[in-house]
């Protein structure tokens, strides 16, 4: 008889190329023994190199999405992708509280694209301060950390934790940050140095892994670790933008 197993929110966009969004976060859920449920945020016409047009749904159809899902299925985490602005992120989030207020959130709050296409609208930043305390994790890219850093966001007093993802770092290429309880703790590349192909999406898998761990009652370190040791094996997959999981 096949072992139960936990059940995981996606709420993020639509790739077609299979690399970020919906698709790659559903291929990971699979791969690390969760059921992976979706919830569409935008419709993207995208490869693996380019992003050309965005069309975002509406935060009825998202929240509607989400209630007849987390109303249907014991839907312990959610993961959150791509979302147009703060106040839309806090419709999403309340409407998660809503079904289940113990459910833990991990966003990865992807600002633009590695091509450059920018989501998320950095003008209502100021708005995620009352947002933040219902987040779990949130797993910014160093340059992302930045933004939010400098936009006062990531104070001590905050209960969110953050991984800072060292994916973009000048200096210790592959060196992850996991901020939890005010303590730091660095999370280094299996095997030393990092050496890896570049992915489109790599953020999503990672943001994913992590979100099934959680769902499998791992801690969130081990949670963060076990999804660090997922991610390097994908990066590492092929020479192609295109990671493939196993």
């Amino acid at each position: 008889m096949q072992e139960e197993r936990p059940f995981v929110v996606s709420i993020a966009g639509f790739d077609p190329s299979g690399g970020a969004g919906l698709l790659s976060d559903i291929k990971t859920l699979e791969q690390v023994k969760v059921m992976g449920l979706g919830v569409c945020t935008a419709l993207t016409l995208q490869t693996d190199s380019q992003c050309l047009s965005l069309e975002w749904r509406s935060i009825e159809e998202i929240t509607k999405g989400i209630n007849v899902l987390m109303s249907h299925y014991p839907v312990s985490v959610v993961k959150i992708g791509i979302v147009k602005d703060a106040e839309f992120l806090g419709e999403i989030i309340k409407a998660v509280k809503i079904c289940n207020s113990d459910a833990k959130i991990v966003w990865d709050p992807v600002l633009k694209s590695t091509s450059e296409f920018a989501f998320f609208n950095l003008e209502t930043l100021p708005v995620l301060k009352n947002i933040l305390d219902n987040i779990s994790l949130i797993t910014p890219n160093y340059n992302e950390y930045k933004v939010l850093k400098e936009n006062n966001l990531l104070s001590e007093e905050n209960p969110c934790s953050v991984l800072i993802k060292g994916g973009h770092r000048g200096d210790c290429l592959g060196m992850d940050v996991l901020v939890e309880g005010g303590k730091e703790v660095l999370l280094l590349p299996a095997g030393g140095d990092f050496v890896y192909y570049p992915k489109h999406g790599s953020g999503c898998v990672l943001s994913s892994a992590i979100a099934g761990e959680l769902a499998k009652g791992k801690s969130l370190e081990m949670a963060c670790r076990k999804a660090k040791l997922y991610i390097e094996q994908f990066l590492k997959s092929n020479p192609s933008l295109l990671g493939t999981h196993s």
